[in-house]
């Protein structure tokens, strides 16, 4: 039996095109339908783009306290950036407006701009993000084509693993600090080899210590919350005939 008011952690396996709040309104509208309760809070612990799976954490009642505590913990994401190319978003949200030839892009010429994003560095995140800006989120600005200001910001990157046998296409696994942006980083990188490079995939893999392997898909949770729901609903009106 679920305990939503005291407190339960999910662990989820993020779908692609689901925003993260799509997957906590969806948890959260089930909660009240099925189980009766009329207030419930809930929330994640680490925004996922869209076009991105993987580990997200939601939190129900009394858990959501909890909710600072796991997006402070490090993160590891797996994916794939695509050297030739930029967007204005950084990944595959916008068409290119950019193309860069790659010929005479060397290993060694990769492995030395790899080398430059370990450890503290300073990073801009994309305009195309849910960052807010005197109250009003990056990407609706962007979206209006309204010129803002994206700050700088510090970041860690504690590893930062880079497979080129499918090049121009690049995969990676990256362990990083909380509020690292991976299409920033997919961009930068292809600034540093004086090309251009866009994010075509990611997906989060772990937060702190837990792990996808351990997560569950959101529409199984969401019909065991269902049928647990219409289990106790029936429990109780047996206990009052």
């Amino acid at each position: 039996m679920f305990h939503f008011e005291e407190g339960e952690v999910f662990l989820i396996d993020k779908p692609l095109d689901w925003t993260s709040f799509d997957a906590v309104n969806l948890i959260r509208a089930v909660i009240k339908r099925y189980h009766g309760i009329r207030k419930i809070k809930v929330g994640h612990a680490g925004t996922l783009d869209p076009l991105a799976t993987g580990l997200l954490i939601i939190c129900t009642g009394r858990m959501t306290k909890q909710i600072d505590h796991f997006q402070a913990q490090e993160k590891v994401y797996t994916g794939t950036f695509l050297l030739g190319q930029t967007t204005p978003s950084y990944d595959m949200e916008c068409e290119p407006d950019a193309f860069f030839p790659t010929d005479g892009i060397t290993v060694e010429m990769m492995e030395e701009a790899r080398k430059q994003f370990i450890g503290e560095i300073l990073q801009r995140p994309p305009k195309f993000s849910a960052i807010k800006i005197n109250g009003k989120r990056a990407f609706d600005y962007a979206r209006s084509d309204k010129e803002i200001e994206m700050k700088e910001r510090l970041v860690t990157i504690e590893d930062f693993k880079l497979d080129y046998s499918e090049f121009p296409k690049i995969n990676f696994e990256v362990k990083c600090s909380k509020g690292t942006y991976i299409r920033s980083l997919a961009h930068d990188f292809g600034k540093a080899l004086g090309n251009g490079a866009c994010l075509i995939s990611l997906r989060r893999t772990k937060i702190g210590d837990f792990d996808v392997a351990n997560a569950r898909d959101l529409f199984e949770l969401k019909r065991e919350i269902q049928v647990t729901g219409t289990e106790y609903r029936e429990e109780v009106e047996e206990l009052r005939n």
